[in-house]
């Protein structure tokens, strides 16, 4: 097995320092599960990479990210596991719907209905989405559940 050139390595190790970071400071910013949240974020981020708080400032920072960084960062910025429910929550207010996952689709009494509720209350989104079970849509082994307008 060859091993991975200097560059691939910082690569990886920068790579999983700024999603563990996100992780770990992703319920600092209010209010939760939305833009605003995202923004805040965004903006933390630029600040302590030496930016200043100007809006072309922040949007130099952006364009420096480029769209598959972004869309990384903020795919793990609005997702969450609960291992113990098994479930993944998929929840940016840019899509229509939270989409909750199974992480055991071959057992699909993860996407109980009542467990379902637990994990959006455990999250945060009870307040923010359809709680009328009927308008929740299975896909094999995904629910979507609307957001509120």
């Amino acid at each position: 097995m060859s091993r991975p050139d200097p560059e691939q390595l910082q690569g990886t190790l920068v790579d999983f320092a700024l999603l563990e970071l996100i992780r770990h400071h992703r319920e600092s910013f209010q209010p939760l599960w939305t833009v605003d949240s995202w923004a805040k974020l965004m903006i933390w981020l630029a600040l302590n990479c030496g930016l200043s708080g100007e809006r072309d400032s922040l949007e130099h920072f952006a364009a420096a990210l480029g769209d598959r960084i972004t869309s990384r960062l903020r795919r793990t910025f609005f997702e969450r596991e609960l291992a113990d429910l098994e479930l993944q929550v998929l929840a940016d207010p840019a899509e229509q719907q939270v989409l909750m996952l199974s992480q055991a689709p071959q057992d699909l009494s993860t996407l109980n209905p009542d467990r379902l509720a637990t994990a959006l209350e455990r999250v945060g989104l009870t307040r923010l989405v359809v709680v009328d079970r009927s308008r929740w849509q299975q896909l094999e082994a995904v629910v979507a559940i609307p957001w509120k307008n």
